[in-house]
């Protein structure tokens, strides 16, 4: 099993990079983080998707969602 960081040891450690190692560093960590929102965005039409079939919701118009959301 790995072992754990801890996120001051990760910081500690960037600090040790070069300036470009640490601009790298950002780029693969913001890719990293917009992938894992793609993959987050497709569960989550996948389950919408899935909830529709099922019956579980139904199509609205824009004024019925905002009557609704308003109360």
């Amino acid at each position: 099993m790995t072992p754990v960081m801890l996120f001051g040891d990760v910081l500690e450690a960037a600090d040790h990079l070069s300036l470009e190692e640490q601009q790298e560093l950002i780029a693969i960590l913001q890719r990293r983080l917009a992938e894992a929102g793609r993959q987050r965005l497709i569960a989550e039409v996948q389950e919408a998707r899935q909830q529709f079939a099922a019956g579980q919701c139904r199509p609205v118009t824009p004024d019925e969602l905002m009557r609704e959301i308003l109360g």
